[in-house]
């Protein structure tokens, strides 16, 4: 399918999406990959607190313009994603740019963080590692408290003439990590409860 073809695409669906009036219990979410509206839940307690103790380990340690946000959309019309990480690392002036209904250029990212839910492991461990390189974001952290883990993956490279992250680090819950310039100490994170 060619560029023109995905753009077109994607333009329908984003009209759609934008459009849609989520069942009762649902958040009004959504994100956009391989040709189909995906609705988002509603994240669990724990899911949320693990974003926001990112965003805010993060933030003291960024440089004044830019921000640890839990909120936006990250959208690439010429691959056809839009994509909502729970947590990003952005210049605070990309907020600014382009129309209003626009979401971020995943370009400039700095770093996606993704904490996995339990409804739908796949989507951040698969769907989020193949589409973050093809949209341009360098960077991505994959924060998962079924099992207390972290995947760190960065340095787009192209590997069967599509481009995937070049390097991977794991790790466990407890232990502070690096990811670019910033430190996450993950012992300040919480599983899920059975």
């Amino acid at each position: 399918m060619g560029e023109d073809s995905t753009r077109e695409i994607y333009r329908h669906l984003r009209e759609l999406a934008d459009q849609f009036e989520p069942p009762a219990g649902m958040s009004p979410r959504f994100e956009i990959a391989d040709g189909q509206v995906i609705m988002m839940m509603s994240p669990a307690k724990r899911h949320d607190l693990n974003a926001l103790r990112i965003a805010r380990q993060l933030q003291p340690q960024l440089p004044e313009e830019l921000v640890a946000s839990p909120i936006g959309d990250v959208e690439n019309p010429a691959v056809g994603s839009l994509r909502r990480p729970d947590v990003m690392v952005v210049p605070e002036a990309a907020f600014l740019e382009g129309a209003e209904d626009e979401g971020l250029d995943p370009r400039e990212i700095l770093l996606a963080v993704e904490v996995v839910s339990r409804s739908n492991p796949e989507n951040d461990y698969s769907a989020k590692t193949r589409d973050y390189p093809r949209m341009g974001i360098e960077h991505y952290l994959i924060v998962d408290p079924r099992d207390g883990t972290c995947l760190y993956q960065w340095d787009i490279t192209t590997h069967d003439g599509r481009p995937a992250y070049r390097n991977r680090l794991a790790s466990a819950f407890g232990e502070k990590i690096s990811v670019r310039d910033w430190v996450i100490d993950t012992g300040k994170l919480w599983r899920y409860t059975a």
